[in-house]
C-alpha cells in the first residue's frame, strides 16, 4: 500500500497542474457551449465576400470550388448561378457570396475545440485529454484508501460513470 508521502505527493501534482490548466479548461468550456449553438445564429455576424473563380463553372463545380456547408443550387441561367449565400457570374468568374461567422477570437477557439489531425492545434487536444485523465486517478490517489472521503468518492463516481452511460447510450 502506497504511503501517505505518495498521497500527498498526488495531491500537490494534482493542484499545480489544475491551477496550470484553469485557463485552458475555462476556453474548452466556452469554446464546447459555442458548438451547442453551432446551427444557429448565436453570437455570429454576417459577412459579405468577393472571389474571383475560373469562369464558365458548374453548379457542382462551384460548389466543390467554395466548399461552403449547405451549398445549393437555386436558380441557374446562361450567366449566373444563384446559391443560397450569394452569386456567381458565368462569364466573369466573380463570385459574391455572404457568410455568418464567429468574431475572430470565438472562432480561434471553436476551431481549438474543433481541432483534427489535420491541424497543428490537435496535439494540444491530445495534451489536455491526458492531462483531465491524469485528474481522473489522481483524484482517487489524493486521500488513503481506508478514508472515507475516498471511499465516498467512488461510490460518487461510480454514479457519475453510470449516469454518462446511460446519457450516451439513450441520449443520441
Amino acid at each position: 500500500m502506497p504511503s501517505p508521502k505518495f498521497h500527498n505527493s498526488f495531491r500537490q501534482y494534482h493542484r499545480w497542474i489544475g491551477f496550470f490548466l484553469a485557463g485552458i479548461m475555462a476556453v474548452y468550456a466556452i469554446s464546447g457551449v459555442l458548438l451547442i449553438f453551432r446551427t444557429t445564429d448565436f453570437l455570429k455576424y454576417e459577412s459579405t465576400h468577393e472571389r474571383q473563380l475560373e469562369v464558365g463553372l458548374s453548379g457542382k463545380g462551384l460548389g466543390e470550388q467554395l466548399r461552403m456547408k449547405g451549398f445549393a443550387v437555386v436558380e441557374e441561367t446562361a450567366d449566373t448561378i444563384r446559391f443560397r449565400q450569394g452569386e456567381y457570374n458565368k462569364q466573369s468568374g466573380e463570385v459574391v457570396y455572404t457568410q455568418k461567422d464567429y468574431p475572430a477570437p470565438l472562432a480561434k477557439m471553436v476551431k481549438l475545440h474543433k481541432a483534427t489531425t489535420n491541424s497543428p492545434l490537435f496535439i494540444v487536444n491530445i495534451a489536455f485529454g491526458v492531462a483531465l485523465l491524469f485528474f481522473v486517478v489522481s483524484s482517487f490517489l489524493m486521500f488513503m484508501p481506508r478514508a472515507l472521503p475516498y471511499k465516498n468518492g467512488l461510490k460518487i463516481a461510480g454514479v457519475g460513470f453510470v449516469l454518462m452511460v446511460l446519457m450516451v447510450m439513450f441520449g443520441s
